[in-house]
């Protein structure tokens, strides 16, 4: 079971190194579902002493005050010999044989964090330490409890101690080692109060008594030992710490401990309860203990891992990759992105994605319905008729048929029709755009760089502009080449006027009757109709080729050439990211990792059981 206890032992050293303590942050954390044990007592309770105790070495701060101020991970493993040592997680790979060094560091290190004030912070100090004389064994040493803050110390101390406290016992992994000095009335012990609000049923908290032999003569702790003055779902354990003169006379731990066992084996009153007292007994206990539950958590926390690591990855593929450093690899992954919104883009054309569909509806309905509301009968009106074939004769009648006068009324009709054709290439025009803005959200890298976003957008809009003039001018030469060369062949059809006109001896505005009149134009308005039934066929041709085909062709083509005339500075301005998004990359990756080692380490364990 040792490697099970290591097992924690390592996630955890792994989780302070990637930034994870169990706070309450956007990232999952992985300290809250690790078993532990957690030591919680009000100052002057005797928390350092037990501590020191269990393992057998001078180590801790002392004095007056809030002496502990950042959480302490004290990771024990037992060594079969060799001379005891001690190593930081903050200092790696430096060995420290000499505790009271041990004490000066934790000091420093707690200074490096809070400055030299008297403030408290939540990042924890691992400390391991590695001895013959120690169970495996794992230990989170809290701040102390206080009711009043001291000089120099803020009025929220008092809370912030108790919320930091709080947040650690109250996460359903954590095992609560409340410590109460004997010499004291239970009721008022701020370890049980505390862990009574997070455990009110005593399931995951062990009790501690300690300075049993400082309790006033005809009074005992029996009553709280046995279990019957306040009930827990554990035993309580009792323990006889030195005194501050022993600690004044540096009596060496080892010593302390055959007197601690010495005590309770002589005493009247503890004597029965001899067997399961002492800071020995309580350390296996809690070896004991951690490494049950340790074991019962492993299949649960292989199921998160896993879950949590899907998830992570998931994430950090919606956030794309990390910028290149180098002017090649950013101009390459440029090109890369501009691939990648190019193919959306061609997609939404294609069918493949939504949106193109939208251009036939232009053709299909929009171009037809605009056609049809051409006023061809109004711009044939028997008045109007009239009046342009008279114009067109000038002085001198037509013989047979009035051709110059045709003409006219063909050309003045056909021209209406440039209004319909140049709505059409603006209207798939609207849509071309609205697809560059639909591909560039579905670009997911392009979420990443706003100003190569911008660059991409506007190159593409600036790109359909060109092709929406190309298309104008090709569309509206086919209207112009209408009006330019009529189809000879369909007049050669009509039925012929044998008639002359008037009578020459009547006003030129008299010369023709109303019937001629009417079929002149009836004979324009047919062929009118002819050429809008094929340009209703020729406008969509000429649109797609210079628009739609283009654009699937060379959207950014003029894009591409000048981004490879910028220089590594323009194109870092590019790929610019937003600052929140490479810090969660940078945390996700982190947190990943961790969770990835954590894996490992798990699955490692698992299978050799």
């Amino acid at each position: 079971m040792e490697s099970l206890i290591s097992l924690v032992n390592r996630i955890q050293r792994a989780c302070t190194a990637l930034g994870d303590y169990g706070e309450e942050s956007a990232l999952p954390t992985l300290w809250d579902s690790l078993p532990s044990i957690a030591v919680v007592g009000g100052q002057s309770s005797g928390k350092s002493s037990v501590l020191e105790s269990v393992v057998g070495k001078d180590f801790l701060p002392r004095g007056s005050g809030i002496v502990t101020r950042r959480p302490l991970v004290l990771q024990l493993h037992r060594i079969d010999e060799g001379r005891e040592y001690a190593e930081f997680l903050h200092l790696p790979r430096k060995k420290f044989t000499d505790f009271a060094l041990v004490r000066k560091e934790i000091q420093d290190e707690t200074d490096r964090e809070t400055g030299r004030s008297k403030q408290i912070s939540s990042v924890p100090i691992h400390l391991s330490i590695y001895s013959p004389n120690v169970v495996n064994l794992t230990l989170i040493d809290l701040p102390g409890l206080t009711k009043v803050a001291v000089e120099g110390q803020p009025d929220s101390i008092v809370a912030d101690i108790e919320n930091m406290v709080r947040s650690y016992i109250e996460k359903p992994n954590c095992i609560i080692l409340a410590i109460s000095p004997a010499n004291q009335d239970l009721a008022t012990s701020d370890a049980i109060k505390i862990a009574r609000e997070v455990d009110p049923k005593g399931e995951r908290t062990f009790g501690v008594l300690t300075k049993i032999d400082l309790m006033d003569k005809g009074t005992d702790a029996v009553e709280i030992l046995e279990g019957k003055a306040y009930r827990l779902q554990y035993p309580w354990f009792g323990v006889v710490n030195r005194s501050q003169a022993d600690i004044n006379k540096n009596v060496d731990m080892i010593a302390a401990r055959r007197r601690e066992r010495e005590y309770f084996a002589s005493s009247p009153d503890y004597k029965h309860l001899a067997h399961r007292m002492g800071s020995e007994y309580l350390g296996k206990m809690l070896s004991k203990h951690l490494e049950t539950v340790i074991k019962s958590r492993i299949p649960g926390l292989q199921s998160l891992v896993s879950k949590t690591i899907a998830e992570l990855e998931a994430e950090l593929s919606r956030l794309g990759k990390p910028v290149a450093t180098d002017a090649g690899g950013k101009l390459y992954m440029i090109m890369e992105i501009c691939r990648g919104f190019d193919q959306i883009y061609k997609e939404h054309l294609d069918g493949v994605r939504p949106g193109g569909d939208k251009i036939y509806n232009v053709f299909d309905n929009q171009l037809p319905a605009a056609l049809k509301r051409l006023q061809f009968d109004k711009q044939l009106s028997m008045e109007n008729v009239k009046k342009l074939i008279t114009e067109a004769d000038g002085y001198q009648p037509h013989l047979i048929a009035p051709e110059q006068g045709y003409r006219r009324l063909i050309e003045s009709s056909l021209v209406s029709i440039r209004g319909p054709a140049e709505a059409s290439v603006d209207a798939v025009h609207a849509i071309l755009k609205e697809l560059v803005s639909k591909a560039i959200r579905e670009t997911v890298e392009l979420r990443q760089y706003p100003s190569l976003r911008v660059e991409v957008g506007n190159a593409a809009i600036e790109s359909l502009e060109r092709m929406r003039e190309e298309s104008r001018k090709a569309t509206l030469k086919l209207v112009d080449m209408e009006c330019s060369y009529l189809t000879v062949d369909f007049f050669r059809k009509l039925p012929q006027d044998v008639e002359k006109g008037g009578n020459p001896t009547h006003s030129i505005f008299d010369r023709y009757n109303d019937s001629y009149l009417r079929r002149v134009g009836t004979n324009v308005l047919a062929y009118v109709n002819m050429v809008c039934s094929s340009l209703r066929n020729s406008i969509p041709k000429s649109i797609v080729y210079c628009q739609v085909r283009e654009a699937k062709r060379s959207l950014l083509d003029h894009f591409f050439t000048e981004i490879g005339k910028k220089e590594a500075k323009e194109l870092s301005n590019l790929l610019n990211e937003d600052p929140a998004i490479m810090e969660r990359r940078v945390a996700l990756t982190k947190r990943l990792e961790l969770y990835r080692n954590a894996q490992t380490e798990i699955d490692s364990v698992a299978w050799s059981k």
